[in-house]
């Protein structure tokens, strides 16, 4: 699948009515990610549940997949034979995802995709985000009464691209979380660096190749890639940034670019959250 394809499609074209489980019997996490997968592989979208299992289980112990406001978006970059399998399910009773709103989830919209195109997670997720933020929208989705008309809810998001400037569709703190994890893999010992690679690997794979390359260039150059905005000041290179720039970055959870020295920028608070 070409990137440009995703401009302007519906989240639709990758989910059918059968995707969709309106009220899930799971009562934790592992078990409704089970459940979500089971759909997956009745429906012949994926092959072999475990490895995808195993997969979305270690991606959820990096960090919870929640992203509040009672939805989570578990997701595995994994060979599946398809170039996305997606599954959209309902609990009434909500589920526990350790989200960092403290909230139970509610909807659960798991996705697989395929490991040779990069970056599709983030094109969708940039057209998930758009709508999941709105409380309008959510509202519809908790409301729904049956299988069919939140089919008809969910099949209104429509897919877009990132925009192309400063700011890089991704998840700040796991682009913190891969930079201490490379500072960690340098002084462990080598009984630990493969749990430490493992880590590492899960991450990247979500993340497109552009900001790897960026990121591992500022990586060799200066040993740390990623600073912490303070006081309205990039701790990279102690220049302030940009004016409103530091407000806007303890706001999003988009990765922000030091207009000074270049290195990816993240607020203190998600830093050590």
């Amino acid at each position: 699948m070409e990137r440009m394809e995703l401009q302007g499609s519906r989240f639709s074209e990758f989910l059918k009515p059968s995707q969709v489980v309106y009220n899930l019997k799971a009562e934790d996490k592992i078990q409704v990610i089970e459940e979500l997968l089971d759909v997956l592989l009745k429906q012949k979208l994926i092959k072999n549940k475990k490895p995808i299992l195993t997969r979305i289980i270690d991606r959820e112990r990096l960090e919870s997949t929640a992203i509040g406001h009672g939805v989570a978006l578990p997701h595995a970059r994994l060979d599946t034979g398809q170039d996305i399998a997606v599954v959209v399910g309902r609990s009434k009773q909500g589920i526990d995802f350790d989200s960092l709103d403290h909230k139970k989830v509610h909807i659960i919209i798991l996705i697989v995709w395929n490991p040779s195109i990069p970056g599709l997670f983030n094109h969708l997720f940039a057209g998930l985000a758009q709508f999941l933020h709105k409380s309008g929208f959510r509202k519809r989705l908790f409301e729904a009464k049956n299988k069919n008309e939140l089919y008809r809810v969910i099949s209104e998001i429509e897919l877009s691209l990132p925009v192309q400037d400063d700011r890089i569709i991704s998840r700040a703190s796991l682009l913190w979380k891969l930079q201490e994890l490379e500072m960690q893999i340098k002084k462990a010992p080598k009984a630990k660096q493969k749990e430490l690679k493992k880590k590492a690997e899960i991450i990247r794979q979500e993340l497109d190749g552009a900001l790897l390359d960026r990121f591992d260039k500022l990586m060799e150059r200066y040993g740390f890639a990623v600073a912490e905005v303070e006081e309205g000041a990039c701790m990279g290179c102690f220049i302030n940034v940009a004016t409103g720039m530091g407000s806007a970055i303890e706001g999003s959870n988009d990765i922000y670019v030091c207009e000074n020295c270049g290195k990816f920028l993240i607020s203190k608070k998600k830093a050590r959250s």
